[in-house]
């Protein structure tokens, strides 16, 4: 039985993340210091005591998201069979199986979050979620609308979140709820995050990630833009930067996993978002967890 570890994305944050695993390894309290350093900014302070609001900023979120799963990772001291990260996950993920060093991925994390933060305040996108709804229903719905909507996230085989440009997704949203669909939710969120509104993200991550040091991993990572394994560190490479404008295929990534042998599921890090979806997809599988 192979083990499968999974990495949270973004809305899995909580105030006090990270804290109990600094307060018991030093070598976890040396990752804090170090990030605190790199990124030029308390970090630490915001993980541990900031207001829900402080960690919903997009700059915080990322870094704090990723630094505890990876903190997690190192304390547990994980021996992945094979690894994936949902969106901001793929970082930690990436780390966690010794493709990227902890530094560049913190520096290539900040530097997203920046890009992304910039792209969302020069062009305002929406995003929805889709519940109940067959995955073709929602991409021929996409298709027809005018402007600017694609599926950004295929959650799992009942929900998929659309991207793109505010009325295109509102308009989506209505005509899936006329031909049937029960609950289509805008989110709460300022950006069409995974949708071509993030192209100009794309653009000014491409220099970082290039500059980036890639390693073969220890394991193989399934990676979002086509749920598939991967260990070339150029596949990678360029993987990770399709990811930005690229849906999240985590429903078939969870499957592909399950088909490859992964025998127990372990969430590392924020939350149990992950877990849930792993239930919902590969409901066979038996040994689901958490560590954070």
């Amino acid at each position: 039985m192979k083990k499968a570890y999974v990495f949270p994305g973004q809305g899995s944050q909580f105030t006090g993340m990270g804290h109990e695993l600094y307060v018991r390894d030093p070598e976890v309290r040396d990752l804090f210091d170090a990030a605190d350093s790199l990124l030029g900014f308390g970090l630490r302070e915001i993980m541990f005591e900031g207001t829900a609001e402080d960690l919903k900023a997009t700059r915080v979120t990322q870094p704090a998201l990723f630094l505890h799963s990876v903190a997690a990772a190192r304390y547990y001291a994980i021996k992945p069979d094979m690894v994936a990260g949902h969106s901001l996950g793929e970082f930690s993920a990436l780390v966690a199986a010794g493709a990227l060093s902890f530094e560049d991925g913190l520096k290539l994390v900040s530097a997203r979050a920046q890009a992304m933060q910039r792209c969302c305040e020069a062009t305002p996108g929406a995003m929805a979620a889709i519940l109940g709804a067959p995955a073709e229903l929602v991409e021929e719905v996409c298709a027809a609308t005018p402007g600017t909507v694609v599926p950004a996230n295929y959650n799992n085989d009942g929900q998929l979140v659309i991207s793109g440009e505010v009325a295109a997704v509102q308009a989506a949203c209505a005509t899936l709820k006329e031909r049937g669909v029960k609950r289509a939710l805008l989110l709460p969120v300022g950006g069409a995050f995974h949708s071509p509104l993030m192209e100009p993200a794309r653009q000014e991550l491409a220099e970082a990630i290039s500059a980036a040091d890639f390693h073969r991993p220890v394991c193989p990572i399934y990676q979002n833009v086509d749920a598939l394994p991967h260990t070339d560190p150029d596949e990678i490479r360029s993987n990770l930067l399709m990811q930005l404008t690229s849906p999240v295929r985590w429903t078939q990534t969870v499957k592909n996993m399950v088909s490859d042998g992964a025998g127990s599921f372990t969430e590392v890090g924020a939350g149990t978002v992950l877990q849930g979806l792993v239930r919902k997809i590969a409901p066979e599988v038996e040994e689901i967890a958490g560590i954070a």
